[in-house]
């Protein structure tokens, strides 16, 4: 490596590290961090080479040793030379640090030097960037820098992972769109998700101050939800009364399923029929959606005109359910509520929340302190320090500073049970196990420590989830190397008891049902238990123990027993169902355990990649209880399509508003052909593909969208990934079946789908994202860039959803809320800018003609 002396008037962008611990003003470092993806494949082989320079933008010199330099990234990384400056160490996880080689002569300001990293995986976009770079002196002194300056790859083609593997442009964005909304006549739906029997009359109800709600007792939640809704639209406090005439009616039909409803609107009122609460209260957010949105731009409306219409409706699954990360990165209270109200509105009834993993444990736990004291804590550590977790995704050095530190007390956690109980949604709490359980036992091994030191041995042992003998050799999808729960070991079973039971009091103070939880069981690294004193000793105890993949079902067997005996149903990742097997060529593979299947074991399937595209309808078919939780289709943290710039993870596929709409939940090969890299599936995997059986389809309970929060560090990114694709997951979970989804002729198919994805997207553009601005105090959902086409001297837009206003430059600066507007064709000009904006001026990323 050279070291390069340039001027740092020349610098464009000054990072300014922090002080701490006692630095003085001119003891802190100014050090600029940019990081440049340069070629996947590099060498050949599924890796990818980077550049990440470092320049003294300060006054003072880096010195030739006495300090490291830590940062986070989600790829094993390695150097590209022998012989370099630095020295690139893996902590675990994914941090590592950089500390000065012996060739290191120090950075003088103006000086800065590049270092060549080889990731051990492929580069897609500015998610991959590593981050939260800080430095830590040998005398304990700790200098957060500032923000990496993340820089798009200069050659698109070294970029590719496989052939064609391009980018979206502005180009192939205008033809995607043309192709969705050319010569369909669309109408919006005016109640969203799509019931079941909508029939629209003449004439119309005048919802005013003076209307009157009149309800059986039994809906008496719902009339309060009602009443606040009302009133934050209308200003007003609405009473209950009695008669016909002007009212909102709220009966009793006992005919109606739980979460069926009928509704008819006429001159003289609204008129609801349900047969339990939960009908009353999908029947009241049906009435909310009819609403056209612009109500929901004001606190103050006088009346509220609504259509004469008769509504018949019922779920077509059970289990309409979105799974919440708040370990990786965590959420507050106050936006859990938010995406609550969110889920009530659209129907959805689970809410799976995600509460520990390796890098945070976020929920309080009576008996067991340390695992928020420690574990919900993240920053840097000192040697054998055990006053939190490590850095992880950026969160830097300093713990109680950002989302990657932050729990629920008992208290926040029961008010997030009730107001989900209110909106007929279930909460089903996920305690991460074997694997994913770092912030689990760090934090037992906290305690341990503490009660050594006070000379309580037998205490401190009775709930360590982990040996300190144990010398399995093992790395985790995530990079830890000691991430994973002994099973061999009888405390962590006392340790699961306790938890579980503190759970079960939460619930019981809340008052909201508790019939699931699910204890996770995916991700378990090869290697582990391998050199467990503790396995050890139950082998030579318990005969029916002879190897450590046997542990797997010794496991989830005491687990779901421990749960069964408190009437408790045991919910899990896919590999809960499943076990190792030897094939014929001597590898080890997974298939369906007979031995649980008759459990009412319930499994969220997420694997249907290369190998496992039929895995969900086998598992169903076996007699497991199936969520379908796809990767390709409802992780909500996938990038929306590739592009540098386009934030989430793309290891499952990109994921547009088309992949969950257009999935066929009882035949999802039908239509679902292509790998996860846009590759056709050969045509062998489909022709052996296991079909869905009668018997497997009444397995299938419902269908789950997931966020995953490696990336999502703030409310606004949570929403910007959730938002539009959640109505394709409402759309699938609630409304019944559409024609396309049976039908054999192909040319039918695509002619009824065609106009189902074109109905739905101007039912977003024109209505639901409108309600989105206001509704819950307003949401960040992703606004769709314009696409641009040029043809015979002219430049022509379009947009993927209707109801957006595209306003334009020419001269190469980005449009704002008061640039022109697209009203037609403009003339070609290579500095023209485009975006699509919102009613309330908010907009989204620029398209030109180069990108």
């Amino acid at each position: 490596m050279m070291i390069k002396a340039i001027c740092s008037s020349l610098c464009a962008l000054l990072l300014f590290a922090l002080q701490v611990n006692g630095a003085s003003q001119q003891d802190t470092l100014r050090i600029d961090v940019s990081w440049l993806p340069i070629e996947n494949n590099y060498a050949g082989k599924e890796q990818a080479l980077s550049v990440l320079t470092f320049k003294n933008n300060g006054e003072i010199a880096l010195p030739k040793t006495g300090w490291r330099l830590y940062f986070n990234f989600i790829r094993i990384a390695t150097p590209k030379n022998e012989q370099n400056l630095l020295d690139i160490n893996h902590v675990n996880g994914d941090l590592f640090y950089f500390s000065p080689s012996r060739d290191f002569e120090g950075l003088k300001p103006g000086e800065e030097i590049s270092y060549e990293l080889i990731s051990h995986s492929w580069l897609v976009n500015r998610s991959d960037a590593p981050q939260g770079f800080y430095v830590v002196w040998d005398d304990k002194r700790i200098q957060p820098l500032a923000a990496v300056d993340i820089r798009a790859p200069q050659d698109e083609k070294k970029f590719y992972r496989v052939a064609n593997d391009n980018e979206e442009t502005s180009a192939s964005l205008f033809d995607q769109n043309q192709s969705i909304h050319a010569k369909i006549k669309v109408i919006p739906q005016k109640i969203f998700p799509t019931p079941q029997v909508y029939e629209e009359k003449v004439g119309h109800f005048e919802l005013n101050h003076a209307t009157k709600i009149v309800a059986d007792v039994v809906f008496s939640n719902e009339v309060e939800l009602l009443k606040e809704d009302l009133s934050a639209l209308m200003g007003v406090q609405f009473g209950s009364g009695s008669g016909t005439g002007n009212t909102i009616q709220l009966k009793v039909d006992a005919a109606l399923s739980e979460e069926a409803y009928r509704m008819e609107i006429d001159h003289d009122g609204v008129r609801i029929f349900a047969g339990q609460a939960a009908g009353a209260f999908y029947a009241i957010q049906s009435l909310k959606t009819l609403i056209d949105p612009h109500y929901f731009a004001s606190s103050q409306n006088k009346s509220i005109s609504l259509p004469a219409i008769n509504v018949a409706d019922e779920p077509r699954f059970g289990k309409r359910a979105l799974m919440l990360d708040v370990a990786r990165n965590f959420q507050s209270k106050e936006q859990v509520l938010k995406v609550l109200n969110l889920m009530g509105l659209y129907k959805l009834n689970t809410l799976h929340f995600h509460l520990n993993d390796d890098e945070g444990w976020r929920l309080e736990i009576p008996s067991f302190p340390e695992l928020t004291a420690i574990g919900s804590q993240r920053g840097h550590i000192f040697g054998e320090d055990q006053t939190s977790l490590p850095p992880s995704y950026g969160s830097g050095p300093f713990a109680g500073k950002n989302s990657g530190s932050g729990y629920y007390t008992e208290a926040d956690f029961i008010e997030i049970l009730q107001y989900a109980t209110a909106r007929h949604i279930r909460v089903i709490p996920e305690i991460e196990t074997p694997g994913h359980a770092r912030a689990a036992i760090k934090a037992m091994e906290a305690r341990y420590q503490r009660l050594m030191k006070e000379g309580k041995e037998d205490e401190a042992k009775k709930y360590l989830l982990r040996d300190f003998d144990d010398q399995s050799v093992y790395r985790s999808v995530q990079k830890w190397n000691d991430n994973v729960m002994d099973v061999s070991m009888p405390s962590v079973y006392d340790f699961l008891e306790v938890v579980v039971d503190d759970v079960i009091a939460l619930y019981q103070q809340a008052g909201a049902p508790l019939e699931i939880i699910h204890f996770g069981g995916d991700e378990v690294p090869n290697g582990v238990w391998e050199q467990s004193p503790a396995f050890a000793k139950l082998k030579a105890t318990d005969e029916q123990i002879e190897h450590t993949d046997q542990l797997w079902d010794y496991y989830f067997d005491k687990v779901d027993k421990l749960l069964k005996a408190r009437n408790l149903t045991l919910f899990g990742w896919e590999e809960v169902g499943m076990h190792k097997v030897l094939d014929g060529n001597g590898k080890k593979r997974w298939i369906p355990n007979e031995q649980f299947k008759d459990r009412n074991i319930h499994l969220n399937v997420w694997n249907n990649l290369s190998g496992n595209e039929d895995l969900a309808y086998r598992l169903a078919n076996s007699g497991y209880k199936v969520m379908l939780s796809f990767v390709s289709n409802f992780y909500l943290d996938m990038a929306y399509y590739k592009s540098f710039n386009e934030p989430g993870f793309y290891w499952g596929g990109f994921i547009d508003l088309d992949k969950p709409f257009s999935f066929i939940p009882f035949d999802y090969l039908k239509n679902q052909q292509r790998d996860w890299l846009g590759r056709q599936l050969r045509p062998e995997v489909l022709q052996n593909a296991e079909k869905l059986t009668e018997a497997g389809r009444k397995n299938i309970i419902g269908i789950q969208g997931l966020l995953w929060a490696e990336t999502v560090k703030n409310p606004e990114q949570m929403e910007y990934l959730i938002l539009p694709r959640f109505f394709a997951l409402v759309e699938k979970a609630w409304a019944q079946a559409p024609n396309w989804e049976t039908e054999t002729d192909q040319v039918l198919f695509n002619e009824q789908y065609a106009g189902d994805l074109a109905t739905f997207y101007h039912t977003l553009g024109h209505r639901e994202l409108k309600r989105m601005d206001y509704y819950a105090g307003g949401f960040n959902y992703r606004i769709p860039r314009p696409g641009i086409k040029s043809a015979s001297g002219k430049l022509y837009v379009n947009t993927q959803l209707p109801g957006f206003t595209v306003r334009y430059t020419v001269d190469g600066t980005e449009p704002t809320i008061d640039s022109p507007i697209v009203t037609q064709p403009i003339e070609f000009n290579d500095n023209a800018r485009f975006k699509s904006f919102n009613d309330l001026g908010r907009g989204s990323a620029v398209s030109n003609t180069n990108n």
